[in-house]
């Protein structure tokens, strides 16, 4: 059985939970430690004990842990990206895909390390200089999801280390081999002891032990809308209060113009809608497509996903691997239940697969004469299901990409400079993507959304130092001259 990691050692746990291949229901990865809460306040403890030393350490020493960290990732991105695939489901390009973006997050935050900078300003009053500085909040509880097993948490984790905080980690129970693996090279990179610890287990035992600390100054979640719902409301009730930065839902939409370049805009849904089967925060499963391009747009996307290959995630070839476990698959069937039972037209996959191992292979599902008001088109369903809704012309098509209560992402498709343009300032998504897929996106920019899929600063890019720290103005008075009265109107 693998162990938690606290304290700067590695803790056995009395529980644990098998780590099952989706693409192979026989093949166990692994048995994985569930701590409980008396371990996870342990390592808040020891978080909370390493947090004054390692908030003072010098920018040298964060960036070469930071750099060593990186170059680890990369150097073993084949071996690791395999992991990932078998714990996940995603293809193995994939896997190896975004384990290499984790690397290059640790070594962009690396580089942060050194271009860590304040400002030195004039007091309105005489004799008197003001410094601006970032300081680091505390001990950070971060809380990461199944779908991006190592990216994710190397986008909270890199910059709370970069900016002097201490961390406790807990990755989502489902899939923690790849947490384990990113927390042994971290251990490895020589971080003090107290300063990362990894906590595996249930979000109800090892989450909320976080929630209720006193000692735990933030926290930064990615989860499910309910959840991270439950999250705010107690880091804001919580005495003292925690800073929060949630990511949750979304339920992005795709339009598609009559003037769009029908290959990119069938290329951009397909793999918006059902690459890594389509249980990424940014895919796109509201296609939004006007009459003029409608049906030879909907003929187009079933001539593509005839050809498209569902296998295990590790086969060559392979384009689509499973759904990530059986919980998941079942809310997919129930959703494409719902819209069929709606009145929406099934015109492509939706059918459970049968291949050379168990797994939860689903071929993926396209509805057509959708309308707005439907289920499948409204609330998130987080697997390889998209719908197709008319519109009569642009703006109708832009007024329903905006009627939802998320706003991750949002795309369009065009050929249309004007058209492009108005929707980029127009469209209510924290990111907008032109004649590209709405899943996919920099490691170096920031990530984020509005309305009921975001809450607090953006995660990656410089943008992160927003919440993992705090700013501090200071005052110095020239003591050699003589005391300068409070002017009026001064605080």
């Amino acid at each position: 059985m693998t162990k938690n990691y606290i304290a700067g050692e590695w803790v056995s746990a009395t529980e644990a939970s098998a780590n099952i291949n989706p693409s192979n229901t026989a093949d166990v990865i692994g048995e994985y430690a569930r701590a409980s809460a008396a371990e996870a306040e342990r390592a808040i403890a020891a978080a909370y004990d390493a947090f004054p030393a390692w908030s003072r350490s010098s920018i040298q020493q964060r960036h070469d842990i930071l750099k060593a960290v990186g170059d680890e990732i990369l150097a073993r991105k084949e071996e690791l990206g395999r992991l990932l695939s078998r714990e996940e489901g995603k293809t193995l390009p994939e896997g190896i895909g975004e384990v290499t973006r984790a690397a290059q997050i640790f070594l962009f935050f690396s580089g942060e390390c050194l271009r860590l900078a304040g400002e030195k300003l004039p007091s309105v009053r005489p004799l008197i200089d003001v410094e601006i500085t970032r300081e680091p909040v505390g001990v950070v509880g971060l809380i990461t999801p199944w779908n991006f097993p190592i990216a994710i948490p190397a986008w909270k984790i890199a910059p709370a280390l970069a900016y002097g905080n201490t961390v406790v980690f807990k990755p989502a129970d489902l899939v923690p081999g790849s947490a384990h693996a990113l927390a042994e090279i971290i251990a490895r990179a020589g971080v003090p002891a107290g300063v990362f610890n990894l906590v595996m287990g249930r979000g109800s035992v090892v989450g909320e032990a976080m929630l209720q600390s006193s000692k735990v100054a933030a926290i930064s979640f990615t989860g499910s809308v309910p959840t991270g719902r439950k999250v705010a409301q107690t880091c804001i009730t919580a005495d003292p209060m925690k800073k929060v930065q949630l990511e949750m839902g979304g339920k992005n939409p795709m339009v598609v113009l009559d003037d769009a370049d029908l290959t990119v805009a069938v290329d951009c849904a397909v793999n918006s809608a059902f690459f890594s089967t389509g249980q990424r925060c940014t895919a796109s499963s509201r296609l939004i497509v006007t009459e003029g391009i409608h049906d030879r747009f909907v003929a187009a996307m079933q001539e593509r996903m005839r050809g498209l290959v569902i296998d295990d995630a590790l086969k060559a070839g392979t384009q689509i691997g499973p759904v990530v476990d059986q919980s998941q698959l079942d809310q997919d069937l129930k959703y494409i239940r719902i819209g069929q039972e709606e009145g929406a037209r099934l015109v492509a996959g939706g059918e459970l697969l049968k291949r050379d191992t168990p797994g939860f292979y689903l071929a993926p599902a396209l509805f057509t004469e959708v309308s707005h008001a439907m289920r499948v088109a409204r609330e998130e369903i987080f697997g390889p299901v998209a719908t197709v809704t008319r519109a009569k012309d642009y703006d109708e098509a832009l007024a329903l990409a905006n009627d939802t209560e998320f706003g991750l992402s949002s795309g369009i498709c065009t050929t249309s400079l004007k058209h492009a343009s108005h929707f980029k300032r127009n469209a209510e998504a924290g990111m907008v993507m032109v004649n590209l897929p709405t899943a996919g996106v920099d490691y170096h920019v920031p990530f984020g959304g509005r309305k009921g899929s975001s809450y607090g600063p953006r995660e990656q890019g410089r943008y992160a130092q927003e919440f993992y720290t705090t700013v501090k103005t200071a005052y110095t008075f020239d003591g050699n001259a003589p005391f300068v009265p409070k002017t009026k109107g001064s605080e």
